[in-house]
């Protein structure tokens, strides 16, 4: 019920503000098929994004300073599971609840690059957690491109708010059967390197 309250207001803002949403797939995409979703992260315009794309039952892992919001504050918390990193006990109870839905057939949607990508480069480095968690639950990663959120609303500030298409993009599926906890690197950087060169088919990039 959350969501559906999620996605009513997402869409209707969207409408607001002069925003359209648009959905690209690379490879098809079975939303009645349990995941792991990762995407990147450069706005707070990743939140709506994330909310319009949920087509099927799906947990986002949310960083709990953004609790902190008044009105929104409230909806987030009862949508997401919440994480601080900054506390392994907040951290190890996280991975239990995303292990949970997991285990009732919820989707699970996480940022592996933990907060906002402020560098040049398509993406920050990953952490292992999505990664951990998809060999040892045996769940496929469904790697997500938000690529137009940092043009609607910059991360410097809730004042660069631009109108405009918002693309989502779906890449192809990452099967995790037969890897093991010693694989995790090898899948992290498999999903780095799809996920980066997603980026550079959509969006310029400076040259290293």
């Amino acid at each position: 019920m959350i969501y559906q309250l999620c996605r009513f207001w997402g869409t209707a803002w969207y409408f607001l503000i002069g925003i359209k949403h648009r959905e690209i797939y690379e490879h098809p995409h079975n939303r009645s098929k349990q995941y792991i979703f990762v995407a990147n992260h450069i706005s707070y315009m990743d939140i709506p994004a994330i909310v319009l794309i949920t087509h099927q039952p799906v947990r986002v892992l949310g960083k709990y300073e953004m609790v902190r919001i008044p009105v929104f504050g409230w909806i987030y918390r009862a949508a997401v599971i919440l994480v601080d990193r900054s506390n392994s006990v907040t951290r190890s109870k996280s991975v239990r609840a995303l292990k949970a839905a997991l285990k009732h057939h919820i989707s699970i949607f996480i940022f592996p690059e933990g907060t906002f990508n402020e560098t040049k480069k398509p993406l920050k480095e990953f952490y292992d957690g999505a990664f951990r968690i998809a060999i040892e639950t045996q769940t496929p990663i469904k790697p997500v491109l938000l690529v137009d959120t940092i043009d609607r609303l910059h991360y410097r500030g809730l004042f660069e708010l631009t109108p405009g298409i918002n693309r989502v993009v779906y890449l192809e599926e990452v099967p995790v059967e037969g890897l093991n906890i010693n694989d995790i690197r090898l899948l992290k950087h498999r999903v780095y390197t799809i996920m980066e060169n997603g980026l550079k088919r959509y969006r310029s990039y400076p040259s290293a």
